[in-house]
């Protein structure tokens, strides 16, 4: 079970004919939303970028099998809870999840490497 339908409970959504990052900054522009709240489909989601973070980590192999993190979000700062193996793995998290648009910050306070 990948990162999408295990946080969400949703089938991974095909993804768009553009890159995510176009798809988010066009509908922030046309629909005067913040790009944290814009959803995969490219319309207003309350949870937008921490499901947009959630299909860029199922989308890397080298975290995708990770099961014991979560993503959340509170505006714009991405906050991961839970454990990883190691601080390379949380690094990549990190990178992943601040490469997203609308993404302000990573809070990882809440991450434990064991």
């Amino acid at each position: 079970m990948g990162w999408f339908q295990r946080l969400f409970g949703l089938e991974k959504p095909e993804p768009p004919a553009e890159p995510m990052a176009q798809v988010v900054q066009q509908a922030a522009a046309s629909q005067s939303i913040s790009p944290a709240k814009v959803g995969p489909d490219g319309n207003f989601d309350e949870s937008g970028l921490a499901k947009r973070v959630a299909l860029a980590f199922d989308d890397d192999a080298e975290v995708a099998d990770i099961d014991t993190i979560w993503v959340a979000q509170l505006s714009g700062t991405v906050v991961l809870k839970g454990k990883v193996p190691s601080q390379e793995l949380l690094d990549k998290l990190v990178a992943i999840a601040s490469a997203q648009e609308g993404a302000t910050a990573v809070q990882t306070d809440q991450v434990t490497i064991e």
